[in-house]
């Protein structure tokens, strides 16, 4: 079993056309009452189910590629990232206990990831003389909200833009974004609410003041 999965995470795009098996032993990812929940399709995944795991990708393929596309100036390497993830659940899939929801697991684990990432970049930046990736300009006609919005969320305090990511991209409760995070749940509450003030304060404080691109003046010329 072990030996094939590998072609689920790096060839995406086959994930839907897996033929299932119709024998007896294949479990259904359906019963009477709606879909399996995401910790029952990891159980099953655990216990030999190729198709589980396929049913899982298939769920969060595109979420968590969104989840490191966000987080990266570079995009090149979310589609790596994502793949790295589920090999990483793949592995410890045998050693699978549902003390939480999947998709905290599931982040929890993207999050190492991304870290793991970040400590590289930072690690050749300050050693290697590497400079960080640049982002291109924005472009003249990019001036709409959603533009606007991700712009000025890098500019927030590094956990408090992970809580507000988690929470309004991620869609994770306080107590989801606690495990994955390690912070105790008020702290997740008070630094959302900063978070959101913050944001709110950064959109709203130079609005006259913004050019065709939706940059300020003083923005444009960094």
């Amino acid at each position: 079993m072990q030996d094939a999965l590998p072609a689920f995470v790096l060839r995406s795009e086959d994930v839907p056309r897996i033929p299932m098996n119709e024998s007896p032993s294949t479990l259904p990812h359906e019963t009477a009452s709606g879909p399996l929940t995401d910790e029952q399709l990891m159980l099953q995944f655990s216990k030999g189910s190729t198709s589980a795991f396929a049913e899982l990708f298939s769920r969060y393929n595109q979420p968590l590629f969104g989840f490191f596309r966000r987080r990266l100036a570079d995009p090149a390497p979310a589609e790596e990232f994502t793949q790295e993830t589920f090999l990483a659940i793949l592995r410890a899939s045998s050693r699978y206990v549902p003390r939480a929801l999947f998709r905290t697991y599931l982040y929890a684990i993207a999050f190492k990831i991304l870290r793991a990432h970040r400590r590289k970049t930072a690690f050749r930046a300050t050693f290697l003389g590497n400079a960080p990736a640049h982002r291109d300009p924005p472009a003249r006609d990019s001036a709409d909200i959603a533009f606007l919005i991700r712009h000025t969320v890098r500019k927030l305090d590094a956990t408090d833009r992970e809580v507000l990511l988690l929470r309004e991209f991620e869609q994770l409760s306080y107590s989801e974004i606690a495990k994955v995070l390690r912070l105790p749940v008020n702290t997740v509450r008070s630094r959302l609410f900063r978070a959101r003030e913050a944001l709110h304060q950064l959109l709203a404080a130079p609005a006259g003041k913004r050019t065709a691109s939706g940059l300020t003046e003083s923005e444009e010329h960094v």
